[in-house]
């Protein structure tokens, strides 16, 4: 009785290990297959995926920027972007000073506000062109639009007299234009507490370089014109017309994976 209880624990043991083997051949032919197809996908220069998560920056010709995408497939050649976007734009007139007798933060005189677009939109891709092989680059063209959320954070000014911050609308606004009367620009923590809201939309269209050696991984740059436009006009400098259009162009680079 007792050898044949150790024939069947022997037996179980015995089974256990092939199934592990066997899953675990499996697991390799498994891997080894889709490596052989993305290694072939890649000499032949073609780019497929169901979905990709991107992380990108950008210089805009009026400030900067950064966003998210999520991108989904619904043809070889077409797919959809997802996209969440903060840019800061600033007037092409900003200068910054400094106070001769104070080497404090330095100020930008005349600036009214701080201006941050956050934009949620989708955007129609289209593919224009494959890799030629694993080195080459795939060209991609995206055109789309959607919300966006203008916020605005008043710029506050330090006074050398008093040492307190004011603004341009506040009763000590003669002296914000007056630089002798400036010590110092605000800090990042001020003026968050006086944030305002303008809607507006926007539209843009973008081409796209993707140079990344594999598949799986996203590295590209992109070229592209944004047109927004906004519910009122934004006040970003005292002595500059203000404006609800903004038309930008922008140089992105882009990171992820695909799946």
């Amino acid at each position: 009785m007792r050898k044949l209880f150790f024939i069947i624990i022997s037996l179980v043991i015995a089974t256990s290990s092939f199934a592990q083997k066997q899953t675990k051949k499996e697991r390799r032919d498994q891997n080894r297959k889709r490596i052989d197809a993305l290694i072939k996908e890649e000499e032949e220069g073609v780019i497929v995926y169901k979905k990709h998560t991107v992380y990108g920056g950008k210089l805009i010709n009026n400030g900067y920027g950064a966003f998210i995408e999520i991108g989904k497939m619904k043809t070889p050649k077409k797919g959809m972007l997802y996209q969440l976007e903060i840019s800061e734009y600033k007037s092409l007139k900003e200068e910054k000073q400094s106070n001769l007798y104070n080497y404090s933060t330095p100020f930008i005189f005349g600036k009214l506000n701080f201006f941050y677009p956050v934009k949620l939109g989708m955007q129609q891709q289209i593919l224009f062109g494959n890799k030629s092989n694993k080195n080459g680059v795939s060209i991609t063209g995206n055109y789309g639009g959607g919300l966006s959320v203008g916020l605005l954070r008043p710029y506050y000014v330090q006074l050398g007299a008093t040492g307190n911050y004011v603004k341009y609308e506040s009763a000590d606004s003669a002296k914000f234009l007056d630089p002798s009367a400036i010590s110092a620009g605000p800090g990042f923590s001020k003026g968050w507490s006086d944030l305002t809201v303008t809607p507006g939309a926007y539209l843009k269209t973008a081409l796209r370089f993707d140079y990344g050696s594999y598949n799986e991984i996203v590295s590209a740059l992109e070229v592209g014109i944004s047109a927004d436009f906004y519910s009122k006009k934004i006040p970003l400098m005292v002595h500059e017309t203000q404006k609800q259009f903004f038309f930008t162009g922008y140089v992105a680079i882009l990171f992820g994976r695909r799946k």
